[in-house]
């Protein structure tokens, strides 16, 4: 399918600068780094389904024009003609897409602002439609305690000592009042089972305890940084998640 689009997307929008996710995570994360104007997303995608991806783009900061393939009949999607820029119905025919292509440039042309979408209204089409959603599924217990390597020891970290956590290839490192350490975990499995109330993630590559944040401030290019209580390092703010500050 990713192919099949791609090539078609050549014939109708020639200039379009094309970059494909496998799953929904790793759109999240392209989206989050490249702040594209256009994403197409398919419904049914491994790791998040594309209405879970899009339910976290318009839960704040600069969203996209999300155009959603799907292979379902029109009546499903007709109960959420007000979520998104289009639908596209599977197989795409070219003819279809070129008239999506066409609208999309005259919304950028005109600077037209990006539709909002209503998260009960996602969840209710992900019912209608019978795809199980992750975020729908019942959680676990947030993470209580971390085992981390430090030097040639293993640490227990209890979540409550940490201040933040930041990507580190394919390692996360935990930074500590007294220091830090590493644990094998990826950033983006280890999201997965912290509180959301008390980890804000701020950007792709890093998670911040909430009660250490002690404030923001913009720099000369109108990034937003974090401020942390007691500590001289400040932290990047992604402008998909500047709005987590928007009341501060």
């Amino acid at each position: 399918m990713l192919d099949y689009l791609a090539s078609q997307l050549a014939q109708a929008w020639p200039e379009l600068r094309v970059t494909r996710a496998a799953n929904g995570i790793q759109a999240l994360e392209l989206i989050d780094e490249l702040a594209p104007d256009v994403v197409f997303l398919d419904i049914q995608m491994p790791g998040l389904t594309g209405l879970d991806v899009a339910a976290r783009l318009f839960g704040g900061g600069r969203a996209p024009r999300v155009v959603f393939t799907t292979a379902h009949e029109q009546y499903a999607v007709h109960a959420f003609e007000h979520a998104a820029f289009d639908y596209l119905l599977k197989p795409i025919g070219l003819e279809r897409l070129q008239r999506t292509v066409d609208r999309l440039r005259e919304a950028l042309r005109s600077a037209a602002p990006a539709p909002s979408v209503a998260p009960d209204a996602l969840q209710a089409l992900l019912r209608q439609l019978g795809v199980a959603s992750p975020a729908a599924a019942a959680a676990p217990a947030p993470l209580q305690w971390i085992r981390a390597a430090q030097g040639t020891e293993t640490r227990l970290i209890a979540v409550d000592e940490v201040i933040y956590f930041q990507s580190n290839d394919k390692y996360t490192s935990i930074f500590l009042a007294d220091g830090e350490s590493l644990i094998r975990t990826p950033l983006s499995k280890l999201k997965e089972q912290l509180d959301p109330q008390q980890f804000w993630q701020i950007h792709r590559g890093v998670i911040v305890a909430a009660r250490h944040v002690a404030g923001t401030r913009t720099d000369f290019r109108g990034r937003l940084h974090v401020k942390l209580k007691g500590r001289e390092e400040q932290l990047v703010v992604s402008r998909n998640y500047v709005d987590l500050f928007r009341q501060m």
